[in-house]
C-alpha cells in the first residue's frame, strides 16, 4: 500500500476509537420519577448536577462588551482591551502652536529685538505683566495692551521717554527697588489711564511731570530735593489722593495741593517750616479742606506748634512735633 493509503488509514482508526469512547460513557440521565417537584428548587437541580470534583477557579476577565468599553476624549473610537496596543489616545487633530503675534492682550508679546517676545523674559496674565526679580536693567518693549506693570526689585536705572509710548491702556507702574536716578520728564505725561505710580526705594532726585489721571503717587525712600519737583506739580491732579514722599530730601511741603488730596506722607524730610497758605485758604477764613484727612509731618525739624494758622481748616491735625 502506499504512505498516503497508510495515513488515510490511520486517521480513520482514530476517529473510530474516539466515537466508541463516548458511546461507552453516556451522561448521566436524571430520573424525573423520584423528585418532588413542589418542592424542588431550580437551584438544586443546577447545583446537584455540576461536578465540583474537578472544579478550577475561573478567571475574571477583562473583556466587556463594545456598549460597555470606554470612550476616551480625543480619540476616534473606543478602546479595544483585546489588542495590544498603547492606552495613548489618537487626536482627532494635530493642536496648533501659539503664534508669537502679539493681537491685543495675551501670552505673548511683540518681538524685543532679541529673538524673544517680551512675555517669555516675563511674565504675562492677560493685560498684566509682571518682571519681579528677573534682573533686567531697562524697561522691556511692553505689548500695547498692558494695563499693569510690575517689575519690582531688578536692575533699572534709567526710565526713557520711548519705554512707556503708545501705552494708553496703561495703568498701573510699579518700578519698586530698583536703581532709578532719573526718569525723562515726559516719559509719564501722556498716559491717559495712569492711576497708579509707585517708584519706592529708588535714587531718584527730581519727579518727571505727572498725567492728570494719577490718583496715587509713592517716591518713598529716595534721593528726592524739593529742587527736584515742578512748582505745582500736584495742582491740576484733579484726582489724586494719596501722595507718599517719606524718608527723602524736601525742604518745604510741594504746594499747592489739590483739593482732591486725601493722605500726605512727608515723615523723616528736612521740613522745618510752614505757610497758611501750605493747606489753608488764609483770604477765605470759612475754607475747609474736609478730604485731607491724613498728614504725616514726624520726624522732620519742624515744630507744628508753632504754626497754627496753617492747618486750622483741617479736620485733623498733622502728625509731628509739637513741643
Amino acid at each position: 500500500a502506499s504512505l498516503l493509503e497508510m495515513v488515510l488509514l490511520l486517521i480513520l482508526q482514530l476517529v473510530v476509537t474516539l466515537f466508541a469512547c463516548c458511546m461507552c460513557a453516556p451522561p448521566k440521565v436524571l430520573d424525573v420519577d423520584t423528585l418532588d417537584l413542589q418542592n424542588y428548587d431550580i437551584n438544586d437541580l443546577y447545583w446537584e448536577n455540576l461536578n465540583l470534583t474537578n472544579y478550577e477557579e475561573i478567571e475574571v476577565g477583562m473583556l466587556a462588551p463594545l456598549s460597555t468599553v470606554p470612550v476616551i476624549p480625543g480619540s476616534l473610537v473606543p478602546l479595544d482591551y483585546t489588542k495590544e496596543s498603547t492606552l495613548s489616545p489618537q487626536p482627532t487633530e494635530a493642536p496648533t502652536p501659539p503664534s508669537l503675534d502679539f493681537e491685543g492682550p495675551g501670552l505673548f508679546g511683540p518681538d524685543t529685538g532679541l529673538g524673544m517676545p517680551t512675555c517669555l523674559m516675563c511674565l504675562c496674565i492677560r493685560s498684566s505683566v509682571y518682571c519681579d526679580d528677573s534682573h533686567i536693567d531697562k524697561i522691556p518693549l511692553l505689548p500695547k495692551e498692558t494695563a499693569y506693570f510690575y517689575a519690582r526689585f531688578n536692575k533699572i536705572k534709567h526710565v526713557k521717554a520711548t519705554d512707556f509710548a503708545n501705552l494708553r491702556s496703561l495703568k498701573v507702574i510699579d518700578l519698586t527697588g530698583n536703581k532709578i536716578s532719573d526718569v525723562e520728564d515726559n516719559a509719564l505725561r501722556d498716559l491717559p489711564r495712569l492711576r497708579e505710580l509707585i517708584l519706592s526705594d529708588n535714587q531718584l532726585q527730581a519727579l518727571p511731570e505727572l498725567p492728570t489721571s494719577l490718583k496715587s503717587i509713592d517716591v518713598r525712600n529716595n534721593l528726592l530735593t524739593s529742587a527736584g519737583i515742578h512748582p505745582g506739580a500736584f495742582q491740576d491732579l484733579s484726582h489724586l489722593e494719596f501722595v507718599y514722599l517719606s524718608h527723602n530730601r524736601l525742604d518745604y511741603v510741594p504746594t499747592p495741593l489739590p483739593e482732591s488730596l486725601r493722605v500726605l506722607h512727608l515723615q523723616y524730610n528736612n521740613i522745618q517750616s510752614l505757610h497758611e497758605d501750605t493747606f489753608c485758604n488764609r483770604h477765605e477764613l470759612s475754607y475747609l479742606r474736609r478730604a485731607l484727612e491724613d498728614i504725616r509731618l514726624d520726624g522732620n525739624p519742624i515744630n507744628l506748634s508753632h504754626y497754627a494758622q496753617a492747618y486750622v481748616c483741617l479736620p485733623r491735625l498733622p502728625v509731628g512735633r509739637m513741643l
